[in-house]
């Protein structure tokens, strides 16, 4: 019968560390951040188990785990039990209990705030203090603060990503209210980039905000995209978009895409210096005549519609930036809102594309017309 692990009060744990016992903080390190028992070694649990022997050589020596409340300490005692350490207690209440006895704690980190706005970042072994902190340095370009650019600012600036470079000469119109989220009726008549940064600055006032009231042209593109992590399309014209795909392919940034019309939308990553990557050129080298495009004012769209898709874009946007994941790119991936179904579609670099073809040369950047971009 496997024997039970042996929990202690914080009072009981501090006496044996100082009587000689191992204490071990088991958080994540952006947890840990916030300060530790004083004397304790940190190691994330996962990383613990993984590696035991490299953290803890001798089987027979007094082990004390201690995280947040006691639960993951207490699980990670069962592993180490398993493995054959003898004597592994854990302590009961965790830090929270470790702090409210009045035991003595290390100085924390960083800033409060900080700690308690991306607490549940900072418990993600994959993000952590470290992934945070690139947020907090990276410069994304949004184009677009209307049905895909509202939702996507909203949760880049709740991630905490550093600044924010907000494109659109548009103001708020009533019939934006359906999907645009990120305005208010109050905004009606007012440019959106100046109604997106009050309502994003309410959200996360520690974000920068640059807006810009200007359309994206080939005589400014390239000026205002250079020096970007990323850049997202939000856009809703032919125009813009191969403007965004040209600047981005010579100015080796990723593009992510959106589009949405009726009750259809679809997301990539169009990244040609990325292995395996194209770019919107090699799935549409070149825009579609006035006449087939809908007017902008004609293509319906479901409300909720420009949200999943907004939403996918900031998800890749957050992973490229963190270097974490499979991104989209080299993939297409489509959304029917009807049937609550995704599709992904492999998209292949064309070797003869205009824009980053082998052997291409890179072309001055053209004005198009600005004629609807339902995909």
């Amino acid at each position: 019968m496997k024997p039970a692990i042996f929990e202690l009060s914080p009072n009981d744990a501090y006496e044996r560390q100082r009587n000689g016992a191992l204490l071990v903080d088991v958080r994540e390190d952006g947890e840990r951040a916030a300060g530790m028992a004083e004397g304790s070694i940190g190691v994330s649990r996962s990383r613990l188990e993984t590696d035991t022997a490299a953290w803890l050589p001798d089987p027979a020596a007094e082990i004390l785990l201690i995280c947040a409340a006691g639960a993951r300490s207490l699980q990670c005692a069962g592993v180490l039990q398993g493995l054959g350490y003898e004597h592994v207690y854990s302590v009961n209440g965790g830090t929270k209990a470790w702090q409210t006895a009045g035991l003595p704690m290390t100085e924390s980190t960083a800033d409060a705030d900080f700690l308690e706005r991306y607490s549940r970042h900072l418990r993600l072994p994959e993000m952590g203090l470290d992934g945070q902190r690139k947020l907090a340095a990276a410069r994304v370009a949004l184009i677009g603060a209307g049905g895909l650019g509202s939702p996507a600012a909203l949760y880049l600036a709740a991630a905490g990503i550093g600044t924010i470079r907000l494109i659109d000469d548009d103001v708020v119109d009533r019939s934006n209210l359906q999907r645009q989220v990120v305005h208010r009726d109050a905004d009606v008549g007012a440019p959106k980039v100046e109604s997106a940064c009050r309502t994003l600055h309410a959200l996360n006032p520690h974000v920068a905000i640059d807006a810009q009231r200007t359309r994206l042209s080939a005589a400014n593109v390239e000026r205002l995209l250079a020096g970007h992590d990323v850049v997202i399309d939000g856009s809703d014209n032919f125009s813009t978009r191969y403007l965004l795909n040209d600047a981005c392919v010579r100015l080796g940034v990723p593009m992510v895409y959106g589009a949405v019309q009726g009750f259809d939308g679809q997301v990539s990553v169009f990244w040609p210096a990325h292995e395996g990557g194209s770019c919107y050129r090699c799935l549409f080298p070149e825009p579609p005549s006035p006449e087939f495009a809908p007017s902008c004012s004609e293509a319906g769209v479901l409300g909720v519609l420009p949200g999943v898709i907004g939403l996918l874009q900031a998800t890749e946007a957050v992973k490229l930036i963190l270097g974490i994941g499979e991104s989209l790119s080299g993939t297409l991936l489509r959304f029917d809102a009807l049937g609550m179904r995704f599709d992904r579609l492999r998209l292949e670099r064309d070797p003869v594309c205009p824009r980053c073809g082998e052997g291409v040369k890179q072309a001055d950047y053209m004005d198009l017309p600005a004629t609807c971009a339902a995909h």
